[in-house]
């Protein structure tokens, strides 16, 4: 479907505006101020010297102007909308993502402007707050990424993970992944996420780590894999596997991509960098022009200025 090489909204921002014209409003324009259907595209008045910008609409209503970036990500952006839609497959495409370095190279522009690109195709592909649960078997597992070495003691040698951040996640096996930027690994930070986010019917599967000793509790059945002593997998007594390999699986890619792609991530982005590798991991059986347009409709009623990406904290 998207072609690099040959797409016309890729190469030429005019064609990359009537594509996001037909996407927004496949049935004409609605005006972002009354959500009035009737509209018009402005044209300039023969013998005029007044030009008129190309993209331009009146509302017929409230008789106010607008485009179709009001009311998306890319409003008040100066960069060209073919350049974004260019960043937006690139990022959908890449499994472990897609440096801003890269970007910059790619796209032609500065290495900043890449960066706050980046960060506003990670804002349009974070997810809403959960309304269904995971169900079914659910693995659950812990793990650091990224981050400097510090020494927070201030004396003697650095801690062993006092340079990476903790993350939490589940993923529901064949199904979507969760993954949490937390302060602790404790119990009442895991248990907590797991009850918000899975059924107690669940079969909820994780490691030995004491944090987890009281899922049993809360859940219809849980089952513990004891990596202690070399046991990766098993099979219980009704036929179930038991292991905690898909959400391990998930880890391995995410920390790829911030190992190899993007070397080293701030605590206050991490949450970002999650929803980009989550979305890509919960779209994964779709092609990638799909998953770039499932991303795109994340622009809607979404802003990011530079201050909120400087700014912004994993709550």
């Amino acid at each position: 479907m998207f072609d690099i090489s040959t797409s016309p909204h890729f190469q030429d921002s005019e064609k990359a505006r009537e594509f996001l014209e037909a996407m927004r409003w496949p049935n004409g324009p609605v005006c972002p101020h009354c959500n009035c259907k009737e509209a018009y595209k402005l044209q300039p008045k023969e013998g005029s010297k007044k030009s008129v910008r190309l993209g331009v609409y009146k509302c017929k209503d409230c008789r106010e102007q607008f485009t179709v970036t009001i009311g998306t990500l890319f409003e008040d952006s100066h960069i060209p909308l073919n350049k974004w839609l260019l960043a937006f497959h690139l990022l959908c495409s890449s499994k472990k993502g897609m440096s801003a370095h890269q970007l910059h190279r790619m796209l032609g522009v500065t290495y900043k402007t890449a960066w706050f690109m980046a960060h506003r195709v990670r804002y349009a592909m974070s997810q809403p707050s959960f309304t269904d649960k995971l169900k079914g078997i659910v693995e659950a597992d812990e793990t650091y990424v990224g981050g400097k070495r510090k020494n927070r003691g201030g004396k003697g040698r650095p801690d062993a993970y006092s340079h990476k951040q903790p993350v939490f996640a589940v993923v529901q096996r064949n199904g979507d992944v969760r993954s949490f930027h937390v302060e602790r690994v404790t119990a009442d930070n895991l248990v907590g996420i797991l009850r918000k986010n899975v059924k107690q019917t669940a079969l909820v599967m994780t490691d030995g780590f004491s944090s987890y000793d009281g899922v049993g509790a809360r859940f219809k059945r849980h089952e513990v894999i004891n990596h202690s002593k070399e046991e990766y997998a098993r099979t219980a007594a009704d036929g179930t596997r038991v292991h905690t390999n898909t959400i391990e699986g998930y880890f391995g890619t995410l920390k790829r991509g911030i190992t190899g792609v993007y070397h080293q991530v701030g605590s206050q982005h991490l949450h970002r960098y999650l929803a980009e590798f989550d979305f890509r991991y919960n779209n994964r059986k779709i092609k990638d022009a799909n998953r770039t347009m499932l991303a795109l409709a994340g622009i809607e009623n979404k802003r990011l200025q530079l201050r909120d990406s400087r700014n912004a904290t994993s709550a």
